[in-house]
């Protein structure tokens, strides 16, 4: 899943996604307002994180643009203010959740994997789908209770997949999930790593909309 870092503080940036890259996120980072508005109005996140004291246009006046222009994202808000009426002032413009500095990167994780969750109607880090197990605290996969090992792409690729089961997710929205914007990558990936993952998890449990995508059903009820 792709993930807007937006802090201008290059400490805690490069440790957060230090954190974030190794919990298997892809991450675009911006430090500053303008670029933040820019980045997230442009382009394809899961989730932002969000710090609220950055030069130019302050992470507020960001996230009220952001939820003027219908970008629905989750956004958990970092912020070195801890009054109250800045939290509630955070939420009641849109934030998911709010995370005061200093912080410990393992509750960042924990927050960021909860408003996931909640954005894609997954109320459990425990993801369940016919034979297929999903963990995303540990980021393991299982298929009737059988570990299979996933390289760090191919289990983002069916984390993404089984948090959108019943969706068809396009070719396009799984190239911007899956691979840094700088990365080269050929233009067939997507499709070849699908190919590998089937062959691990078995034929039938990402089916391909010609024309449209990959899609994991959710099982009839």
């Amino acid at each position: 899943m792709r993930i807007l870092l937006v802090e201008d503080d290059p400490g805690v940036a490069d440790s957060v996604r230090g954190a974030l890259e190794s919990a298997g996120f892809v991450i675009d980072h911006a430090s500053d307002g303008e670029t933040a508005w820019f980045k997230g109005g442009t382009g394809t996140y899961s989730a932002v994180i969000l710090d609220l004291g950055l030069p130019g246009m302050d992470g507020l006046s960001v996230l009220k643009r952001w939820r003027d222009e219908g970008r629905d994202f989750p956004v958990l808000i970092l912020t070195a203010r801890g009054s109250w009426s800045e939290r509630v002032e955070g939420i009641d413009a849109g934030a998911d959740d709010y995370l005061p500095k200093p912080f410990r990167v393992e509750e960042l994780l924990a927050r960021l994997r909860a408003i996931l969750r909640r954005a894609t109607g997954q109320a459990n880090p425990m993801i369940s789908i016919g034979p297929l197990t999903l963990d995303t605290r540990q980021m393991r996969v299982a298929i009737n209770g059988s570990p299979v090992h996933l390289s760090p792409q191919e289990y983002r690729l069916v984390s993404y997949l089984a948090q959108h089961a019943g969706r068809v997710v396009s070719q396009l929205e799984l190239t911007e999930q899956l691979y840094a914007q700088d990365f080269e990558r050929e233009s067939n990936a997507v499709e070849v790593m699908v190919g590998r993952v089937r062959k691990k998890l078995g034929n039938k449990l990402i089916e391909t909309r010609r024309g449209f995508g990959y899609i994991i059903e959710k099982p009839r009820t």
